[in-house]
């Protein structure tokens, strides 16, 4: 990687498994989360206990705060906070129809709010019809730049 005089620098690489993590229920090689530089990739996070076991299940508000939870100890231990993110990925799992819908998606998103900023960032929602195991309601995976939410905000 080159820097802005011509010298190279090393990109650094820290990667991020924040303490409280869930795990997968098999050795696995993959991370919570990597700290590139001043960038922070946050994995898809679950509503999980330590042995990567469903908690709230069949409640998506409890299951949100539990994975918005999970991705704030990811960032934090790559430095960043929910001010630096500038991406944001929810994948949803809903079986309702008709008002239900709309009703699932208004308590889920009454908790992601509580931890968006002004403005918050660029964001995509997929309803899916399943995730990792039964039970699961909510993944969540986030790009930060760390330090990027300290610049004044344009509206």
């Amino acid at each position: 990687m080159s820097h802005l005089d011509g010298t190279l620098t090393p990109t650094t690489r820290q990667r991020l498994m924040p303490e409280q993590s869930w795990n997968w229920h098999v050795p696995t090689p993959f991370s919570q989360g990597w700290r590139v530089g001043q960038m922070v990739f946050v994995g898809g996070q679950l509503s999980a206990d330590e042995q990567g076991n469903v908690v709230g299940e069949g409640d998506i508000e409890t299951q949100t705060r539990n994975v918005f939870e999970a991705v704030t100890r990811v960032l934090e231990e790559g430095g960043a906070t929910w001010r630096d993110v500038v991406k944001l990925n929810t994948y949803y799992v809903c079986n309702e129809t008709g008002a239900a819908v709309q009703e699932f998606w208004e308590k889920m998103t009454r908790i992601r709010l509580e931890y968006m900023p002004t403005p918050g960032p660029a964001g995509t929602a997929v309803r899916v019809a399943g995730l990792m195991y039964d039970g699961f309601l909510i993944e969540v995976e986030a790009i930060a730049v760390v330090g990027s939410g300290d610049f004044p905000s344009q509206t």
